[in-house]
């Protein structure tokens, strides 16, 4: 697995699993957690960060900034325009040129409103910035965001923080089908078992946060995530056996015949 690399915005990776840094208990489970998932790339609420001290802000003065990429994202935007002005305020901190488009219209379910994530991409990628939307698990809105420049794009398997698991495998394999992008699966996600299932349909990472965060043990819920992110990929990448109606004898019946 140590040479399964893959590629976002032309940065190579070598894990594919992205982590949140909100909702930890303290800033040293936090960090032992981070170091337990292997992740290379951590992602925050710019909402949630003072941009005239980033180096000082409580979320970030723990961590080594040049061991890791800085994925902001606009959550709390509910339009195009509120996303765009957010990231523009993020890269002139010095953060990063990388951004997760994150705009919801609806406080209750939270899901990514299509249109406005798409106007906020098209604009963002003509200003240089690497975007990684998070949206439905729509295939058709999924290839436009490609179309539109998105560096991957990142569907949820359930609404963000339920924990459901994959809602619809079946719209998660037509998206990894269509695109030509890293594909990301973000949010909804609960338990190991769910990552390894997403990982198995062939997406090229996961990004979560809150199931690790509020596990009973966040450090060793991050190692069971890395754990599944490799399992599921090795499985992906070698090919499970057709699923059939009947039962068939591994050994062959006519190896149980006596004469």
């Amino acid at each position: 697995m140590s040479r399964d690399t893959w590629q976002v915005g032309g940065q190579e990776l070598s894990s594919r699993l992205f982590l949140g840094t909100g909702l930890f208990p303290d800033p040293y489970v936090q960090m032992e957690a981070i170091k337990a998932s292997g992740t290379e790339v951590l992602t925050f609420a710019i909402r949630r960060i003072h941009l005239d001290s980033v180096e000082d802000d409580s979320i970030l003065q723990h961590v080594e900034p040049q061991k890791y990429i800085y994925l902001p994202n606009t959550s709390g935007a509910t339009t195009a325009d509120e996303a765009v002005r957010i990231a523009r305020l993020a890269r002139a901190s010095g953060l990063s040129d990388w951004i997760k488009v994150e705009i919801s219209a609806n406080k209750r379910t939270l899901l990514p409103d299509p249109i406005e994530t798409l106007k906020a991409t098209e604009i963002l990628v003509k200003e240089g910035f690497t975007v990684l939307p998070y949206i439905s698990d729509d295939p058709v809105i999924c290839k436009k965001l490609e179309e539109a420049g998105a560096a991957a794009v990142m569907p949820g398997a359930a609404p963000i923080g339920t924990g459901l698991g994959i809602l619809n495998p079946y719209h998660l394999g037509l998206i990894v089908e269509e695109l030509s992008v890293p594909v990301i699966v973000d949010a909804g996600l609960g338990t190991a078992s769910d990552v390894a299932l997403a990982m198995e349909l062939g997406v090229s990472g996961i990004l979560m946060n809150t199931p690790v965060a509020k596990a009973k043990d966040p450090v060793m819920m991050a190692r069971s995530m890395r754990l599944a992110v490799e399992a599921g990929r090795l499985a992906y990448l070698s090919g499970r056996i057709p699923k059939k109606k009947y039962a068939s004898a591994s050994s062959g019946l006519e190896s149980l015949v006596i004469e």
